[in-house]
């Protein structure tokens, strides 16, 4: 597990936001950044933060057991690390710099917070553990900021996640939740991106307002075709009967498209050239 004592990363800090301590996903984002893409930039929580906090609970040991164990006592011993992660308060050093950092971050961009998984073992080439772990929008006071972190450091020991891990020869002992704060986006539009499909193109998909309501089957998203060197092949606009917002309110336009061509060919000249599944930023 990682080792050390810095407990806070900016994702701007070029030289510290490393996959290593902060996970694929936050590290990608911060790789966007440090590339002049736009990003609503944030902080992340380490790998570090964890282990302290495993360490403050005194739980090192159920981890010990946790690998020799069959698989009756590893469920056992899973329920009991989640529920103390989850339950018990964060160790007060964790909980000072986090809520510094959390302050610093909403006196410069005022507005509710997104907080998000960022596993060490997420977001890899074979194992992007998509929809595993833990997103929370709309945190707004410390209460809510302190239980969306525990509830992501405790999403690493759920039933859904190990058995996602036992698929690919991963253990939650042996590894660690990273935690991403960034400012909640007053989006328009969201969604998320595929750069690579299986016949070689591209894909994005979207709807009004957060892109939540794709993730969680609200609706049936717009889905914007692009060629493998960015050109647009297709717009099917979608069924989206209503939005997840955070602030527009305006009425939904059920059938039109969420993007014109432009704002298609636009997006895709950034964020969908890496191989693999990457998320579009929102707008």
């Amino acid at each position: 597990m990682p080792a050390g004592g810095e407990f806070i990363v900016a994702l701007c800090a070029a030289q510290k936001a490393q996959a290593q301590r902060i996970g694929p996903k936050a590290a990608n984002l911060a790789a966007l950044a440090q590339a002049g893409l736009p990003t609503p930039g944030g902080f992340c929580l380490t790998a570090e933060a964890y282990c302290a906090q495993i360490a403050a609970l005194e739980l090192a040991d159920l981890l010990g057991r946790f690998a020799a164990a069959d698989a009756l006592a590893q469920r056992r011993l899973a329920v009991d690390i989640r529920l103390a992660l989850y339950q018990q308060p964060v160790a007060p050093d964790i909980r000072a710099a986090l809520l510094d950092a959390w302050h610093a971050q909403r006196a410069q961009q005022q507005g509710a917070s997104a907080v998000r998984s960022s596993a060490l073992i997420e977001d890899r080439k074979g194992a992007s553990f998509a929809g595993q772990f833990e997103s929370f929008l709309g945190i707004d006071d410390e209460a809510a900021l302190l239980t969306a972190v525990r509830a992501c450091w405790a999403a690493l020991w759920t039933t859904n996640a190990r058995r996602y891990m036992d698929n690919h020869g991963m253990s939650p002992a042996d590894t660690a939740m990273a935690v991403l704060v960034q400012p909640l986006v007053q989006a328009r539009a969201a969604g998320g991106g595929l750069s690579e499909t299986a016949d070689g193109g591209m894909l994005i998909s979207a709807t009004w307002g957060l892109g939540c309501a794709i993730a969680q089957g609200e609706v049936v998203p717009d889905r914007i075709v692009l060629s493998r060197q960015g050109f647009l092949r297709r717009i099917d606009a979608g069924r989206k009967h209503h939005r997840e917002t955070c602030g527009h309110g305006c009425a939904v336009p059920r059938r039109r498209p969420c993007r014109h061509a432009r704002q298609a060919d636009a997006k895709s000249g950034g964020g969908l050239r890496r191989p693999g599944r990457d998320r579009v930023g929102a707008r």
